[in-house]
């Protein structure tokens, strides 16, 4: 199923669409502000472990509405607060310590996680109409044939028989997020990607 849904004013019965798919164990593509990315509910556990097999890692991050809800699954201090106000919604995956809100399965044997509010507005209506973070992973880049990581209908060609829906939200991008680690003393940046730090 491809669901087109308009950034600068979502579709609410597409989103009703998509919140219940992802309620009953589902697994979407949808954009975000760098690439086009997997995501399911946090608090499903056999989308996450298909997710898991989808992508063969266990490396996943959370996407959230705003940073109210990301207090709610991670510890943050005032300094890595004020970093991540400074920053986000943005290009940018930050690295916290996990609260005990995020379930074991999505932070396998860590106990840290990504966390991303994307500069994008259907990615962060996607969340809030689910009302929970996404779990998420970018979909495989392919050097070769970029299209099919950055068009939504050839997105869809590619996947749509191993997702219950891909998101037409617009052409993706290619340059991933800016990875930052704030559980140390000081900010680290671990990948550089599209997002300069501030």
């Amino acid at each position: 199923m491809l669901v087109k849904i308009y950034g600068s004013d979502p579709a609410q019965r597409q989103l009703v669409r998509l919140v219940e798919l992802l309620e009953h164990d589902g697994v979407v593509v949808y954009p975000t502000d760098s690439l086009y990315a997997f995501g399911c509910s946090v608090h499903s556990a056999k989308a996450l472990g298909y997710l898991r097999r989808l992508k063969g890692k266990n490396d996943f991050s959370l996407v959230f509405a705003d940073l109210s809800q990301v207090a709610e699954y991670c510890r943050v201090d005032n300094a890595a607060f004020r970093i991540l106000r400074r920053n986000l919604p943005g290009a940018f995956t930050f690295i916290l310590p996990a609260s005990s809100r995020v379930p074991d399965r999505a932070l396998g044997k860590r106990k840290t996680i990504g966390v991303r509010i994307p500069a994008h507005p259907v990615a962060r209506a996607i969340v809030g109409a689910l009302g929970a973070p996404l779990v998420t992973s970018s979909l495989p880049q392919d050097e070769f044939e970029p299209g099919y990581t950055t068009h939504p209908e050839l997105i869809h060609e590619r996947y749509s028989h191993e997702v219950g829906a891909v998101v037409d939200g617009g052409a993706g991008d290619v340059v991933p997020t800016t990875v930052v680690d704030l559980t140390g003393v000081e900010p680290e940046i671990v990948r550089q990607g599209r997002a300069e730090l501030q």
